[in-house]
């Protein structure tokens, strides 16, 4: 494998990553890589030409060529020429690591496949920040990227998820966090630990942590946040049951028995609270009663 030292870059694909908010957070061997490169790519090149000139590293002849999502099919062919030719080209995120939820990974197939050496220069991650200090268990996690944006979709990618045996870390938009979070309460179970990790490695950086259904609630009439935020759910207990599962039951029940034995037969089952099952079997009784006025004619 490559492997540059005193400025002599092997030709291959260099996948930089670059800090996510701290332009200090980046390692000695991506600024070499970064200065012996014969190309640069970025997928925001304004962030790449700033960091370089926050560390002193000349561009010299060479200029940072946009690779992102919208003009990947038309780059990329560039890009591969370029390897092909015998250069070393270096492609830096707009933050983090490349290939991760990034339009880097496209690059880095086709260079694979065409045979070239593709190299990682590690460094930050916007995930791995997050599990740091998000005191969730870090023994097992799954990346799940940003989920849809849709409310039908995104549940559906929560339940999905829901048997996950390991803590799920989601991107996710300031705008959309307060909804994305009440569905997961409901699709994943109220209880359910959790921890919003924004603005890591910056000036601001916040991190709060309780249960799905709390931080739900804290976001729902909160203005909206500001700053890149990471979402952290622990693994649900096997044995637990979300909200949507708890409603099927108790319609279920309510189907032969009063609300009171329905609460009884379901926190029975569940080995919930009989008291909040109770409440929700009213609420539920009480929307059906509703729902049938609004149908009459």
């Amino acid at each position: 494998m490559p492997n540059p030292q005193d400025g002599d870059l092997a030709p291959g694909l260099y996948l930089v990553s670059v800090p996510i908010g701290n332009a200090r957070d980046i390692t000695l061997r991506a600024l070499d890589v970064l200065r012996d490169a014969d190309v640069l790519a970025a997928e925001d090149t304004r962030s790449l030409r700033r960091l370089m000139q926050i560390h002193a590293v000349p561009m010299g002849t060479r200029r940072v060529l946009a690779y992102h999502d919208h003009n990947g099919p038309a780059m990329r062919p560039k890009l591969l020429s370029a390897l092909a030719e015998g250069s070393s080209v270096a492609y830096a995120s707009e933050a983090g690591t490349p290939l991760v939820a990034d339009p880097g990974y496209a690059l880095a197939r086709e260079a694979i496949a065409a045979g070239h050496p593709v190299t990682a220069v590690p460094g930050a991650s916007a995930a791995l920040a997050a599990l740091a200090v998000g005191g969730l268990p870090t023994d097992r996690f799954f990346f799940a990227g940003f989920l849809p944006v849709s409310k039908a979709q995104r549940r559906r990618a929560m339940e999905a998820l829901r048997g996950v045996p390991g803590t799920l870390v989601i991107y996710e938009s300031p705008r959309r966090v307060a909804a994305m979070l009440a569905d997961a309460a409901a699709v994943l179970g109220a209880d359910r630990p959790a921890a919003l990790c924004r603005e890591l490695t910056k000036r601001f950086e916040t991190v709060r942590r309780g249960a799905l259904g709390e931080l739900a609630a804290a976001l729902a009439d909160a203005p909206v946040p500001k700053g890149e935020i990471v979402v952290l759910i622990g693994a649900g207990d096997s044995e637990s049951v979300s909200e949507i599962d708890l409603e099927g039951m108790l319609d279920a029940a309510l189907g032969h028995a009063s609300v009171r034995d329905a609460a009884a037969e379901v926190a029975a089952a569940t080995g919930l609270p009989r008291r909040r099952v109770y409440q929700m079997a009213l609420r539920r009784t009480a929307k059906e009663h509703n729902d049938d006025d609004d149908g009459d004619v």
